[in-house]
């Protein structure tokens, strides 16, 4: 049997990641086999040990193709000097939109919200995702103090609170979206909801030392 080309072998593992978001959609991540996998995608389960060590490998694999191109959108503004707090309102708008008009981003953020238990065979899934955490909470924290340094935000705005609190926006708006997107329209309501997180910064007394 002729051995597979690198291009061929690629769209193998796109053709598996694709099936993995459908199953795992479906199913749950905990309820789905590989075996479930490999018949939906056409494949033997020595295809997805191929290309991934176990279910949690494949999960991250799947994951990081939505969360790389989110992640690259934080780095964009991370060291604006000009408009920071333009920079951060601009990043939360662009993240609502791209999901609200994905449906791959759509499909496995409530994967990962609401499909997912996170147990023994996928651990490594927790790794990554505190890794990713840790990293977008230190450029949102730059963004923010960049605003305060600029005179966009209070010169006593707790940046570690207004840093949590982006991120409560962002995923709690994401994933009650995601959960029922026909309870309010995340693309049309964007623009709006990033201005009402900016004007908490600017006026809530609660985010003050």
């Amino acid at each position: 049997m002729a051995r597979k080309t690198r291009a061929e072998a690629l769209v193998t593992r796109d053709r598996i990641l694709d099936t993995a978001e459908k199953v795992f959609e479906q199913k749950g991540v905990s309820r789905t086999s590989l075996e479930d996998i490999a018949s939906a995608a056409g494949v033997t389960r020595g295809a997805i040990y191929g290309h991934f060590r176990n279910k949690g490998d494949l999960f991250v694999a799947m994951f990081e193709r939505v969360h790389l191109p989110m992640e690259s959108r934080y780095a964009l503004g991370a060291d604006d000097h000009t408009d920071p707090l333009g920079r951060l309102r601009a990043l939360l708008v662009d993240m609502l939109k791209a999901v609200s008009s994905n449906r791959r981003d759509q499909r496995v953020l409530n994967i990962v919200y609401h499909k997912c238990e996170f147990t023994d065979d996928i651990h490594d899934v927790v790794a990554s995702h505190r890794t990713m955490n840790r990293k977008e909470a230190k450029r949102i924290r730059t963004m923010i103090s960049n605003a305060i340094e600029q005179g966009q935000l209070p010169s006593k705005l707790n940046v570690a609170r207004a840093e949590t609190l982006f991120h409560a926006v962002l995923i709690g708006l994401i994933g009650n979206w995601t959960l029922s997107p026909r309870a309010f329209n995340l693309n049309k309501d964007a623009e709006a909801l990033a201005g009402a997180y900016i004007d908490m910064l600017k006026l809530s007394p609660s985010l003050r030392d």
